[in-house]
């Protein structure tokens, strides 16, 4: 059973879906594909709990800069004003 029928924002319908999260830590960021139940009205986005536990082991990868496991797939600049 999903904990949620409708979206918890706005009552929306939800569909399950692969969805693209960026994740930040330090200066460092990750970019994944997982599964979220997604609002068809607003977009909002609704995580498992394991999923969500996923997130924060990543997050504190990248703050302590373990990439173990980790493709590089490009570099980011900022722009200097």
């Amino acid at each position: 059973m999903k904990p949620f029928d409708k979206c918890p924002v706005c009552g929306g319908e939800l569909a399950e879906k692969e969805v693209e999260k960026l994740l930040k830590g330090g200066v460092n960021t990750a970019v994944l594909k997982v599964r979220a139940e997604v609002c068809l009205q607003c977009g909002e986005r609704l995580y498992t709990e394991e999923t969500v536990r996923r997130f924060e082991q990543i997050r504190r990868m990248l703050e302590k800069k373990d990439v173990t496991g980790f493709q590089l797939v490009g570099q980011t600049y900022q722009v200097a004003r």
